[in-house]
């Protein structure tokens, strides 16, 4: 019966984009028949063949051993507050030193890989490829593998150039794909905090349910002649390229070392943002919650957000109690943001008896992304800056249907997900 609740639930969350879709006529139904057949086919070798588990549990150990090196700086500098098992004397460590601090390694080392070229490499080909198979259109393809890499902003940042040649609707379109990345860089942060080897798996499935949502809720038909990806960089002429930080504005390519300088500065920066905001949300959440115990003893944000969301939780295939939790946690995350989310359940989410495979798998899929209400506002900003008023005025007055995207793309993904975890 669960199996049953959860194939109907992706079923709805279609229908919801459906419902929504800005033009019916439009989608590319062809396009989200094979994007939805290869994220089930992912989904599934990802998690019911022993290759597929290894693999990602692999990739989830390599991010770790990269946070257990970065331990070795931070013991360097501050030994208090790192254990004795990465030479420190610290008892435990806390959240800025286990999931934050390391970052200041790990963007440096995803900084130098873009600087060598490795990465825009790999994201040129995948994105290439996930074209060719899906027929979705190249830069929508392209963008989509790249915010996964890069985040949302940063990716905005170096595809200015495109930006400005492409119409108000595929803007919007990106805009939307913009509210389910994460950073690789910081992915070593969540695997510290939450089962690695499903926020691994999550990564992929989000990039392809932004292009099956998207497609629905915003379809726009793209000419031959449009479909093309215009060049971000190598140019001393490409304005994109001066932004993006490969080249300087007279010409020049930024030196290493003062790239790498930027790049720990630019890491120091987003650690105090992170901070800042999981400590403002926790604390104006526990300001809410205080308030509303005046009136009720059991009212609290949990709850409220809880009862809002608990069709959506319950969709996923599980039992009234864990449904109403899980709901809680959707909600949490979407009004503040998914680390403070991983920090309420980071000391539990391993024990089955409290959550199950089947929850553990969906819960961490789900929060695996930066879909919530603050990264409507960076989305914005971010465009602001970078295209005409006229296609930021069509984004600005979509900021309801942003959200709407990153929520059903997160559904997407953790329910296809708890299709083969049980």
């Amino acid at each position: 019966m669960y199996l049953a609740i959860n194939i109907l639930g992706i079923v709805v969350y279609l229908a919801i984009a459906l419902l929504f879709s800005k033009s019916r006529k439009d989608i590319n139904w062809r396009s989200v028949a094979v994007v939805l057949v290869l994220n089930l086919l992912i989904a599934f070798v990802l998690t019911e063949f022993k290759w597929g588990r290894d693999a990602v549990k692999a990739a989830a150990d390599g991010f770790n051993w990269l946070v257990q090196v970065a331990y070795t700086g931070i013991n360097f500098a501050l030994p208090n507050w790192v254990t004795p098992q990465f030479g420190g004397t610290a008892k435990t460590m806390n959240f800025v030193t286990s999931a934050l601090l390391p970052i200041l390694m790990i963007v440096p080392l995803f900084d130098t890989l873009t600087y060598i070229g490795v990465l825009p490499w790999i994201i040129k080909w995948v994105g290439r490829g996930l074209s060719f198979v899906t027929g979705a259109p190249k830069f929508e393809s392209f963008f989509a593998v790249e915010m996964m890499f890069l985040g949302n902003t940063e990716a905005l940042a170096v595809s200015s150039l495109q930006l400005k040649q492409m119409s108000a609707k595929r803007n919007l379109t990106l805009a939307l794909m913009s509210m389910s990345c994460v950073t690789a860089s910081i992915i070593g942060a969540y695997t510290q905090m939450v089962p690695g080897q499903f926020v691994l798996t999550a990564i992929p499935l989000n990039v392809l349910n932004a292009l099956i949502i998207t497609s629905i809720l915003n379809p726009v038909k793209v000419a031959p002649e449009e479909d093309t990806i215009a060049k971000m960089g190598g140019s001393s002429s490409s304005q994109a390229a001066i932004e993006a930080g490969d080249v300087q504005a007279d010409g020049k390519r930024e030196p290493y070392f003062s790239f790498l300088g930027d790049s720990i500065l630019g890491a120091g920066r987003l650690i105090l943002i992170i901070a800042a905001n999981v400590i403002a949300f926790v604390a104006l959440a526990a300001l809410i919650d205080k308030i509303l115990a005046l009136f009720n003893p059991w009212l609290s944000l949990e709850h409220i957000l809880g009862i809002i969301m608990f069709p959506f939780a319950w969709l996923m295939g599980l039992d009234v109690n864990q449904a109403f939790q899980f709901a809680q946690f959707m909600g949490m995350k979407l009004v503040t943001n998914e680390f403070v989310v991983m920090g309420k359940i980071a000391g539990t989410i391993n024990n089955l008896a409290i959550f199950p495979h089947h929850y553990q798998a969906q819960l961490t899929v789900f929060i695996t992304s930066f879909a919530n209400f603050s990264t409507t506002g960076m989305i914005i900003g971010a465009f602001k800056g970078l295209v005409d008023k006229e296609k930021n005025d069509l984004i600005s007055k979509n900021v309801g249907t942003m959200l709407l995207s990153g929520i059903l793309v997160s559904l997407m993904s953790a329910g296809i997900v708890g299709l083969f975890v049980w």
